[in-house]
């Protein structure tokens, strides 16, 4: 008798694991679950986009998303981001948080501020990006944003302590996680 309980508890183990494996295009940050909703090719960059957003989102107005991006013809990490950084720094209605270089492992973090206006509503975008080699070839990227919506003065100071407070956990998290494989077929 315990050696069939013993055997049902490695089956429901096993059952678990493949059931995860087969959503492996689902991505856990930072308490939330994001599914990947879409895949492009940028003629820009020469390489594919994936968009992850949480799993119960608005469509509309996506307040959070996980973008995971391949560019196979960037070869260098830190240049692309500072490039990134110096691009950021022009704009009048983006703020500069962080920027971070790990010039060994050719890897960088950026993190701003933009304000912007979506279908009529005025919102405070906080951006976290990571640059790193894909092992292979080119760069990856993994960007992180979480868009408030602001309609007073109240709510945007209320925004920006919750960006400030939250903004150096975000990137060590970001730091941590591993750069999920590149979708490139479309969904």
């Amino acid at each position: 008798m315990k050696l069939n309980v013993f055997i049902y508890v490695t089956l429901l183990f096993v059952f678990i694991f493949f059931a995860q494996c087969s959503r492996a295009e689902n991505i856990h940050f930072n308490s939330d679950i994001y599914v990947l909703e879409n895949v492009t090719f940028s003629d820009v960059n020469k390489g594919f986009e994936n968009e992850y957003f949480p799993e119960n989102h608005k469509l509309k107005n996506p307040d959070k998303m996980l973008g995971i991006y391949y560019y196979p013809e960037v070869k260098n990490s830190i240049k692309f981001a500072e490039n990134a950084d110096k691009e950021i720094e022009t704009k009048a209605s983006v703020v500069l948080l962080k920027f971070i270089e790990n010039k060994k492992q050719n890897k960088a973090v950026l993190s701003f501020i933009d304000v912007g206006e979506s279908d009529g509503k005025p919102y405070i975008e906080h951006n976290i990006y990571k640059y790193e080699p894909h092992p292979s070839k080119g760069t990856m990227i993994l960007k992180y944003t979480a868009r408030y919506y602001t309609f007073s003065e109240s709510e945007i100071v209320s925004a920006g302590k919750e960006i400030k407070s939250a903004n150096d956990d975000l990137i060590e998290q970001i730091i941590i996680s591993a750069i999920p494989p590149i979708v490139e077929s479309k969904i």
